[in-house]
């Protein structure tokens, strides 16, 4: 099957993803605990805005609306009854702004996790996730999502649920999982452990990797892990903006555009081929990342001591595996313009 995501995805060296959403819309007036998938239908332009922003800054592919838009999720809202509605609103503002972009941009549908845990230490069962992740993509592709893009999942039965709810939709996938906890999910999962199972699904994923996490630093420690695994999927690196930092109330990241083009630059050495931004991402990290991406040429991997002079220190000493564990040298980061 050939669309114009996997097109990009063969013909491509390099594809740069949006930043983040969180971020953005509260910077728009969205409240803590508000759910933004109900801005689909309440304040549309408003996600026409986020959306062109990415574009306009150099995007390739933007992600919609619709992280928290699956019943279990909506049901904190009382809206879980509008999973399919409300996602197929965040695909077709997407699809309206990438047809008007006079360029290749993809739309891709956002799935976060069902925010529930699975069995049999959950009392999420596997076939009703299959069910809340099914439903939630064929309202993306409803609305015109060209991917289907999952996103911060920390256990892989999730992620296997989701393959497998994915498989009934004629679209394509990818799927990333959040390393935040010393190097693996919250669940355990390990880089290498991510490969396996992603080499190892009946419906895998076009393009797999890590988004979100801690800092960028840590997120490209994984990449390297998955790039040593040795797969052929392409790899997705998604990382924060910096660290998030409390000021004057707010959470702050404090990742400044150079810091984010020097992270491209390294993401792409590392082994990455679609390269974004997650929580604090701004349009203007992805213009600097967008040239970076440009103006350099992809490189020899980077050793861990060259990713913390770049980025800062990693937040653990070791990567989550207890054969491979490697430390790198504390320096102070440098200080950047901004």
């Amino acid at each position: 099957m050939t669309n114009a995501f996997t097109k990009m995805l063969a013909t491509r060296e390099w594809i740069l993803a949006d930043g983040a959403t969180g971020t953005n819309l509260f910077n728009m007036g969205l409240m803590s605990g508000d759910a933004p998938e109900l801005w689909n239908e309440q304040h549309p332009e408003k996600i026409k805005t986020l959306y062109q922003s990415a574009v306009d800054a150099g995007s390739d592919l933007f992600l919609t609306n619709s992280f928290g838009g699956n019943a279990s999720r909506l049901k904190l809202h009382d809206a879980q009854d509008r999973a399919h509605d409300l996602s197929r609103m965040a695909a077709e503002i997407g699809r309206e702004v990438a047809d008007a972009s006079g360029r290749d941009i993809i739309v891709a549908g956002s799935v976060g996790p069902t925010g529930d845990i699975m069995e049999p230490v959950g009392t999420l069962s596997h076939a009703d996730a299959v069910e809340i992740f099914h439903e939630q993509a064929e309202g993306l592709k409803a609305g015109g999502a060209d991917v289907l893009w999952l996103e911060t999942i920390s256990a892989p039965e999730e992620y296997a649920a989701a393959a497998e709810a994915f498989a009934r939709v004629d679209l394509p996938w990818v799927g990333t999982m959040s390393f935040d906890t010393a190097g693996r999910t919250m669940m355990g999962m390990t880089s290498a452990g991510m490969v396996q199972m992603v080499d190892g699904l009946d419906n895998a994923p076009r393009a797999f990797g890590a988004n979100c996490g801690t800092g960028a630093s840590d997120l490209l420690r994984t990449v390297l892990g998955f790039a040593a695994q040795g797969s052929a999927t392409p790899i997705i690196a998604k990382g924060n903006a910096g660290i998030p930092k409390y000021v004057d109330g707010h959470i702050h990241y404090d990742g400044t555009p150079e810091l984010m083009g020097e992270y491209a630059r390294l993401a792409r050495n590392c082994g990455a081929k679609i390269i974004g931004g997650c929580c604090g991402t701004m349009p203007d990290h992805l213009s600097a990342m967008r040239k970076t991406l440009e103006e350099t040429d992809k490189s020899t991997p980077p050793s861990l001591e060259e990713i913390v002079d770049a980025l800062g220190p990693f937040s653990s000493a070791g990567d989550g595996t207890e054969e491979n564990a490697p430390t790198a040298r504390k320096t102070r980061r440098r200080q950047r313009a901004g």
